[in-house]
């Protein structure tokens, strides 16, 4: 048992300090590399001596104090560095805090966080190399639990931190925030790879995982940390709030490891103080009168949140923010969730034809054929819709949702 005290520990120091310390060390040394990997050592000595001699009385000056050790010891050794040695005596004086109004459940901290995060969702970093670099420099992942969090081989994972970390020295990448001329853009970059790192967490997992950190309670925190720093953009809040409603529903989206559609969730294990204290925030957002994609998603999520039932859903509202949506994103993903909420408007056959509209783009989107299965299910076509059933489970690799169409399929 002290074992998992001393882990939940670190697990919560490292969420809350590795982005700051790696980049308190970058502004000091200007090498990412070397920056991650004293962090990365101070984590692996703080697993091993917290387990043996307990919780320190201060675990982020614990953390602070080892990576910048290890940084010391890699200076030295390194003839290139040792110029920075100066400079990384006072690297703890770099830190500035954030004067912003916190957003609640986040502490305010300085923005050594999000220069970072910035730096690592840079538009010269492929999309891909984007996330995997924030979730090992921000979020302090290593490079195993990314590896399952993305379901690639921890070779790819760690030739793509390194490549990422590489084109950020060659072409000199800052790490800072954009000016304001700049942030919309970027914001958009970081955000979507936030984003990106819930789905692949909450999208990817049957359920509770013990051998892997929760990534969505990862990502959730990290939006909280992008909404504190940067209160006056409502997308940042938007994408909070989408994140948080998502959390509030988490327990019952599974039933032994069986994925359980929202039509079916048991709602009253839904924390409904989280999804009020999420919509106030929405309202914050929509104050500013600036609407955004993940501003209209997370209304849609509310909509479902504060629905009694399935049946009782304000369907006419959904389909009109899936309008609104699409002015933002008009991905074909959105045409086929706004397919949903048509059925339930409109009927099963308009939203069928709508489905049918997107089988070329989303061809091997597993959802497609999922969703086109119940709509023939509506229609009475019940043999197509096992067809498009089957075609669903070939193309899903997630064991929750197989398990869920398996079901269906006997």
């Amino acid at each position: 048992m002290a074992d998992v005290g001393a882990d939940l520990a670190l697990e919560t120091v490292v969420r809350a300090e590795s982005g700051r310390l790696v980049g308190l060390l970058h502004r000091s040394l200007g090498d990412l590399d070397v920056a991650e990997e004293a962090v990365a050592d101070a984590v692996a000595e703080a697993l091993t001596a917290w387990r043996r001699d307990g919780i320190p009385d201060r675990p982020a000056a614990w953390l602070h104090t080892a990576a910048r050790r290890n940084a010391l010891d890699r200076l030295r050794r390194d003839a290139r560095l040792r110029a920075r040695l100066p400079s990384l005596g006072e690297w703890a004086a770099g830190s500035r805090a954030v004067q912003a109004e916190p957003v609640d459940g986040v502490v305010p901290g300085d923005d050594e966080r999000l220069a970072l995060l910035f730096g690592c969702c840079h538009p010269a970093l492929a999309p891909a190399s984007r996330l995997v670099l924030t979730l090992r420099a921000v979020l302090g992942l290593t490079t195993a639990e990314i590896a399952r969090a993305t379901f690639e081989p921890e070779a790819t994972v760690a030739q793509r931190i390194s490549r990422a970390k590489r084109k950020i020295g060659a072409a000199a990448i800052p790490l800072r925030v954009p000016s304001v001329g700049e942030l919309p853009e970027r914001l958009d970059v970081v955000l979507t790879v936030v984003a990106t790192a819930y789905n692949e967490a909450y999208l990817a997992t049957g359920g509770p995982d013990p051998t892997r950190r929760d990534l969505a309670e990862d990502a959730t925190w990290l939006a909280g940390v992008i909404a504190t720093a940067l209160p006056d953009e409502p997308e940042a809040l938007g994408l909070l709030v989408l994140l948080r409603l998502h959390q509030a529903r988490a327990a019952a989206r599974f039933d032994g490891g069986r994925l359980v559609l929202l039509a079916d969730q048991d709602r009253s294990l839904w924390r409904h103080g989280e999804v009020a204290a999420a919509i106030e925030l929405l309202e914050r957002a929509a104050a500013m009168r600036r609407p955004g994609r993940y501003q209209l998603q997370a209304a849609i999520a509310a909509c479902h949140c504060e629905a009694k039932t399935w049946d009782e859903t304000d369907w006419l509202q959904i389909l009109t923010l899936y309008d609104l949506l699409l002015r933002h994103d008009p991905s074909p993903v959105v045409r086929l969730n706004r397919a949903v909420a048509t059925a339930r408007v409109e009927g099963p056959d308009v939203a069928l034809a709508e489905v049918d509209a997107l089988a070329r783009p989303l061809r091997r989107f597993h959802l497609l054929h999922a969703t086109r299965a119940q709509l023939l299910r509506d229609l009475g076509r019940l043999d197509e819709a096992r067809a498009a059933d089957r075609l669903a489970l070939a193309a899903t690799g997630n064991v929750a949702e197989q398990a869920l169409l398996t079901d269906r399929l006997r």
